[in-house]
């Protein structure tokens, strides 16, 4: 991760994406869309970087623990 790289909570990755929170589940768990970053005990974000290149081809995006 990068020095700029900052993470997002749910509701500003569903914004950003357009996406239902279910898709979005739906798409993590088939591996075509970043995961979560856990921050705290019961909180979780999105790495920006990961979720702007599934923003930027989300046909192709392929979550690279998904791919090994």
């Amino acid at each position: 991760m990068s020095n700029t790289d900052k993470i997002i909570r749910l509701k500003t990755v569903l914004a950003r994406t357009g996406l239902s929170r279910s898709t979005m589940y739906r798409k993590i768990a088939e591996g075509t869309f970043p995961t979560q970053v856990k921050i705290s005990v019961h909180g979780a974000g999105w790495r920006e970087s990961a979720v702007n290149r599934w923003i930027d081809d989300p046909m192709s995006y392929q979550n690279e623990s998904a791919a090994q």
